[in-house]
């Protein structure tokens, strides 16, 4: 079955998470993805984390899935020629160095339009492309901590953390920037013409921030960290079953807390906090009361339980909880798949479904940095043999 985004080709310049990770989501719905790494030593991700069996990481195997490997020197006049000549039939280039650096090459926005008047062109750094602070550096933990996020992130008394893995706001970013990219080619089938896609590694967070911003603005309120709870709706927490697992339970309005009363047989509960303004304001013996009632029996039986009661609520899963949770098989959330050398890597699904044209995972990262280079090279740009003998001998590719 044709994949919508067959025909469509992408140039991942990037390195690391960000701007790969939107070439990723490209390469899953048919693009064809074109890997740029260093002659040599590949691209960074490759040693990031723990490694697999087979040598690369498994976040290269991941996340550089779907992708044709080439390798080329961006910094040799050689091969910014080599990058010009292939951006004239690419629709898309996502890189993530700090702002100017492309423009160092001649590979900078102007460059390129130059060679195609469709390209579009995302740029995924720490701090965008504009602003006082655009020259920084800066990973997923400076993105989260600029962002706002880690500020609201973990226990009052303790020091703000990082919302989930470090690699998050990298993750998100590139979501947005293939959003970007998306939005961009649409409007390239009005005019013709290409844009840049800009997008700062912090904003993804910021964005989504919910009322932060505007009860801040309007009120002057700083929402500060509580932990696990959360600071508009109570209950809305984790708490502890009998068991030593953990629950979460999540009762937005006063419909879902009143079957939580009722599945804790409790009415009285209803009756003592019966607003959510009643409930923040008396938040710890709304916690206090509901940790009893779980802390008194098995995860297992509390969640029954609340299931029976419409509760919005579900076991704080690890990993090993993800692979044995029916939900996440049933939606094949877990794929399989395997490397080039035979060996078998799980991995997390292709989000979002599509009814018609789904995306897939054909191969994981390529093995060797430049596999594709007789394939990309040869067949899009004519080089021969010979001239990519040359190429290998300069340090170009």
């Amino acid at each position: 079955m044709a994949r919508p985004l067959e025909g469509l080709t992408a140039l991942d310049l990037a390195t690391f998470v960000a701007a790969p990770f939107c070439c990723t989501l490209l390469g899953e719905f048919g693009a064809e993805v074109i890997k740029v790494e260093q002659p040599g030593v590949g691209d960074d991700l490759r040693r990031l984390g723990r490694a697999s069996a087979d040598g690369p990481s498994y976040m290269w195997l991941v996340e550089a899935r779907n992708k044709k490997s080439i390798t080329c020197n961006l910094r040799h006049p050689e091969g910014q020629a080599l990058i010009k000549r292939l951006a004239v039939s690419t629709d898309v280039v996502a890189e993530n160095f700090r702002p100017g650096t492309l423009e160092r090459w001649g590979l900078g926005w102007d460059g390129l339009h130059a060679v195609n008047r469709g390209l579009v062109l995302v740029r995924i750094s720490a701090f965008g492309q504009t602003g006082p602070e655009r020259a920084r550096p800066g990973f997923g933990r400076i993105a989260a901590a600029v962002s706002g996020a880690s500020y609201v992130t973990g226990h009052p008394d303790r020091p703000p953390v990082p919302p989930g893995t470090p690699t998050i706001p990298d993750y998100l970013a590139g979501v947005m920037g293939a959003f970007g990219a998306l939005a961009a080619i649409h409007h390239r089938t009005r005019s013709g013409e290409g844009q840049v896609v800009d997008v700062a590694l912090y904003e993804p967070l910021l964005r989504m921030l919910d009322e932060v911003l505007p009860a801040f603005a309007a009120e002057g309120h700083v929402r500060e960290r509580i932990g696990s709870g959360t600071e508009y709706v109570v209950p809305h927490n984790h708490y502890q079953a009998r068991d030593g697992r953990w629950i979460a339970i999540a009762c937005t309005n006063d419909r879902m807390f009143a079957r939580l009363a009722g599945a804790m047989g409790d009415p009285a509960l209803l009756a003592d906090f019966a607003s959510v303004k009643t409930r923040i304001a008396r938040r710890a013996e709304v916690d206090s009361r509901v940790q009893a009632w779980v802390g008194a029996r098995p995860a297992d039986e509390a969640l029954a339980m609340l299931e029976r009661a419409e509760v919005p609520s579900s076991p704080v899963n690890s990993v090993r909880d993800l692979f044995a949770d029916p939900q996440v098989a049933a939606r094949d959330n877990i794929l399989n798949a395997t490397t080039a050398l035979g060996t078998l890597v799980r991995m997390a699904g292709i989000v979002p479904k599509l009814s018609e044209t789904p995306g897939r995972v054909d191969t994981l990262g390529p093995q060797e940095p430049g596999a594709h280079n007789e394939e990309i090279y040869g067949g899009r740009l004519g080089l021969g043999r010979e001239a990519l003998a040359d190429l290998r001998a300069h340090g170009v590719i």
